[in-house]
């Protein structure tokens, strides 16, 4: 106990690269295997999330009319005496078993989502939603996985 310890003491653990490969030339299809994996999950949560980001708050009166990669969608933000009236259409168009939404939130006031979909190309539906105590509301486009 406590003396040297001889190389033929010591226990051999396998090189993760064949015998005839250098470390260095396995590197380059590891990098190559981590980017495609990072991609592919990258890739993968944006069809899981959807396509579009949340507009920034539009005040009363406005209106747009997005176009995503497989939806589209048109409303208007109206002022009422008791906040904001949010109302138009959302439709599906494309073939892909994925869904168009749009969500609209409230912006100021108390907190408040609401969400409609249309699933199934040339499918469009319609909302009306009346959001208490703002003048202002975020509403956005975008497409979900419902695989």
């Amino acid at each position: 106990m406590g003396g040297d310890v001889s190389p033929a003491d010591l226990v051999r653990i396998p090189s993760p690269v064949g015998p005839d490969e250098e470390i260095g030339k396995s590197l380059p299809a590891l990098k190559k295997s981590l980017v495609s994996a990072l991609s592919a999950a990258v890739l993968a949560s944006g069809l899981a999330l959807g396509t579009a980001s949340p507009a920034s708050a539009a005040t009363c009166p406005s209106e747009a009319s997005p176009v995503v990669n497989g939806g589209k969608a048109h409303w208007k933000i109206a002022c009422t005496s008791k906040g904001v009236k949010v109302y138009g259409w959302v439709q599906d168009t494309a073939t892909d078993g994925r869904c168009a939404t749009v969500t609209a939130t409230s912006d100021g006031g108390p907190g408040w989502i609401n969400m409609v979909e249309a699933c199934g190309s040339g499918v469009r539906t319609n909302f009306d939603w009346t959001i208490p105590g703002t003048k202002a509301a975020k509403v956005w486009l975008r497409i979900l996985d419902t695989r």
